[in-house]
């Protein structure tokens, strides 16, 4: 997981930032209340909905968010929207190719979006945007994973929504959610291994059993399949547990 903290550039505020925000102490308790509920699930999914909902309630001016995932520089997918908004929006960036996701995920930039109908940095995109409802954005980067980007999504129905203040909250919220979810992230990778580690036991049991061989024997033989077809071990093991075949 390349996950990227503050110090390398992510967290930097938009071009429309003036400097003029301020945090306080109910801010920094309503946030720590919020990591620890976020960190607080064992299911990733709903770690991205919580994710999703504090950030509607945390973050100033904010009516809809989501979590975009950006692969290539082009196909954005919107994970755990709020709203039909998110989803319609970010299908619009991978349609044209251009956007604040786009820009925040790759650019490691905030990127503030004061007025769509008026924006001309993506005059494809924002144009469609501004139709769909979308009349300001706020789109802060929240990881970097291979080629695999991830940015909190904030969206208003109104022009101008977002001040500084917005972005000041919503950078310190993003640098909780980034936390969240790399540790959820974790043992997301760490489930998935142990479930095909099982797999694998499984199937060797059944060459053992249908064979009359050893363990070491019947792991050559899901090797041995797994080259000659070009296929990933656990795929040749997780057919071999669901259907009983074992291509040879």
């Amino acid at each position: 997981m390349g996950l990227q903290d503050d110090e390398d550039g992510r967290g930097e505020p938009s071009s429309a930032d003036t400097g003029s925000a301020l945090g306080d102490d109910q801010l920094a308790q309503q946030l720590s209340e919020f990591a620890r509920r976020a960190q607080g699930e064992d299911d990733r999914g709903l770690m991205l909905d919580e994710i999703v909902r504090g950030a509607v309630q945390l973050i100033p001016g904010v009516d809809e968010a989501s979590i975009s995932v950006t692969i290539g520089r082009r196909d954005v997918s919107s994970q755990h929207p709020s709203g039909d908004l998110p989803a319609k929006v970010d299908a619009v960036q991978t349609e044209t190719g251009q956007g604040p996701c786009i820009d925040a995920a790759y650019e490691d930039e905030t990127v503030r979006v004061p007025d769509m109908a008026n924006e001309g940095r993506w005059p494809k995109f924002a144009a469609r945007a501004s139709a769909l409802g979308a009349a300001s954005m706020l789109s802060i980067q929240l990881w970097v994973e291979h080629d695999n980007l991830g940015a909190l999504n904030l969206y208003s129905y109104t022009p101008d929504s977002f001040t500084d203040e917005s972005e000041h909250v919503g950078l310190l919220f993003a640098s909780h959610a980034a936390v969240a979810f790399a540790g959820a992230d974790k043992v997301h990778h760490l489930n998935i291994a142990l479930a095909r580690r099982d797999l694998i036991g499984q199937a060797k049991g059944i060459l053992m059993e249908r064979f009359k061989v050893t363990a070491d024997q019947a792991f050559g033989i899901l090797v041995r399949i797994s080259q000659d077809h070009n296929r990933k071990l656990f795929e040749v093991a997780e057919e071999l547990t669901q259907t009983g075949l074992l291509k040879r």
